[in-house]
């Protein structure tokens, strides 16, 4: 077993939003809390918190509290913080949505998390509508914060001026949050994390990263995914920092918001990284604001790790977590100039590992010097989910009865406690931070007509950032190419699950028991 080598966090036994709302002097109310890196419209933490009470109010006046589940769908603006904090004061859970999903999409994640409520903003009605629809909810229920007739807006509902509820619950079993992974492999499922989970991995990235109060963090990745949620929107707000949003990611948008708002810490996913360390524009601004790219979501290659330092004259940071972990569970610590850019740093606070060897079962041993043999890593800590919504059979997958989460990466670890990722052991592929299921893609590839057989991988481009690949069996006299394929799945799903690349092949090899060989696949790549 391999423990952090930081000491134990004392996690307080409360709510996310007491954890990060209550106590703050007068001083720190009157600090920026959010800006609208588009506008440049502030929110103080004292406007935040009044419009969070003011918005749980609404939801209890209209019944919502312990039980209810409201789905968001939103991109990063700061009305995000006011109404996903605002149901987490209700008392009721946040089902968080991809802003790229299909109708269809936010439909099944409506319906699986029994969502009664959708918020939403007019650009995104139309797919959000069709999914109300098909959940059942009606068009009084789905809020349009920005308002659309017909719906309830954000500014009526603060305007009601109903005062917050009392509410009661445990938060080390209430669940605050139903984010959606595919885990290790299959379809989207639930993953329940309570006001603990939240509460823990806050404290437990306060503990590495050392931002302050009179740190800018600039927000493009989405707080509807577990990184932006829980390292950006949350740990922003415990360290009483200055957030600055970004709904969508333009690169010119982008530099202008680091220039102008001198922004200090910057949250990128790896492709945000490539531009930033290859593309001619970047040059064109005033980037001396920023201390720290945190990368995330995904692995960053050592080399470009180095290559954006050198350009922007700046610290390279990154860590490594799960949806199901809250999600960090390994970070490289502010200032740790030892430590190898392309590791994933070392355990967060309160957590412990294991490196299990694939094939035997047995413990992977801490080496003597240089790194120990690689295995699979497992994790346990306060930050590993309750499970998944109604699927206890894949809970149990997940976590074992020890409480050890089975993260289906592969890692090492040196005779510094630090990790490397070193391969993936699951299927699930990470296109610029987003999963993407190999399983559903399949499915869908096989519903062409011309298609005998398929299977999808993932596969390296010309950057070195993974993208869905398949591998396609045609039938007898088919007449498709792989534009065509390609054409045939991307009318199908969000753009992050399309096809990027298309090979084919006679036979999709597989074992006697009839599962894809996807190290037969990987090996031709």
């Amino acid at each position: 077993m391999f423990r952090s080598p930081y000491p134990d966090l004392e996690i307080p036994d409360v709510s996310i939003h007491e954890y990060l709302f209550t106590g703050l002097d007068e001083a720190a109310l009157d600090r920026v809390a959010i800006v609208d890196g588009m506008s440049g419209a502030e929110t103080t933490y004292r406007q935040l918190i009044g419009q969070i009470d003011l918005f749980a109010g609404a939801l209890a006046a209209r019944g919502i509290g312990v039980g209810s589940v409201i789905g968001v769908l939103c991109p990063n603006i700061p009305a995000f913080a006011i109404v996903f904090h605002g149901i987490l004061r209700a008392g009721a859970t946040a089902t968080t949505i991809n802003s790229l999903y299909t109708a269809e999409e936010i439909g099944n994640q409506l319906e699986d998390a029994g969502a009664e409520w959708l918020i939403t903003v007019s650009p995104m009605l139309a797919g959000a509508m069709a999914a109300a629809e098909r959940r059942g909810i009606p068009a009084e229920q789905v809020i349009v914060l920005d308002g659309a007739e017909g719906h309830p807006n954000l500014r009526d509902l603060l305007g009601e001026g109903n005062a917050a509820p009392e509410v009661a619950f445990d938060p080390a079993t209430h669940i605050a949050v139903l984010p959606y992974s595919s885990g290790t492999t299959g379809r989207p499922k639930g993953v329940m994390l309570t006001h603990r989970n939240l509460v823990a991995n806050v404290a437990q990235v306060r503990g590495v990263l050392d931002v302050t109060q009179d740190d800018a963090l600039l927000a493009v990745l989405p707080f509807f995914h577990i990184y932006g949620m829980t390292v950006l929107l949350n740990f922003a707000m415990s360290r009483g920092a200055r957030l600055v949003t970004m709904p969508k990611f333009d690169l010119v948008e982008f530099l202008r918001i680091i220039q102008e708002h001198r922004t200090t810490w910057v949250f990128v996913a790896p492709p945000i990284a490539v531009a930033l360390a290859k593309h001619p524009i970047v040059d064109q601004y005033d980037l001396s604001s920023v201390k720290v790219i945190f990368s995330g979501a995904a692995p960053l290659d050592g080399a470009l790790s180095a290559a954006v330092e050198k350009r922007l004259g700046c610290e390279v940071q990154q860590g490594y977590g799960m949806t199901e972990t809250s999600p960090a569970a390994m970070v490289i610590p502010s200032g740790r100039r030892d430590v190898d850019r392309a590791s994933i740093g070392p355990l967060v606070p309160n957590t412990e590992a294991r490196l299990v060897d694939v094939e035997s079962g047995a413990d992977i041993e801490p080496p003597a010097e240089g790194s120990s043999a690689p295995g699979e890593l497992w994790l346990r800590g306060p930050q590993i989910m309750a499970g998944y919504l109604n699927r206890p059979d894949a809970t149990a997958e997940m976590i074992d009865a020890d409480g050890w989460l089975h993260t289906g990466d592969i890692a090492t670890v040196d005779t510094d406690a630090i990790f490397h990722i070193v391969d993936r052991l699951k299927e699930l592929i990470k296109y610029k931070g987003y999963q993407v299921a190999p399983a559903v893609l399949e499915a869908l590839l096989l519903e062409h007509p011309q298609i005998a057989d398929a299977a999808v991988i993932g596969a390296n481009d010309e950057d070195g950032q993974e993208v869905p690949k398949a591998f396609i069996v045609l039938q007898q006299d088919a007449d498709l190419d792989a534009a065509g394929v390609m054409e045939f799945v991307a009318s199908r799903v969000a753009p992050h699950e399309k096809v990027r690349m298309v090979e084919f092949i006679d036979v999709i090899p597989k074992s006697s028991a009839g599962k894809i060989l996807r190290k037969d696949l990987r090996a031709r790549v």
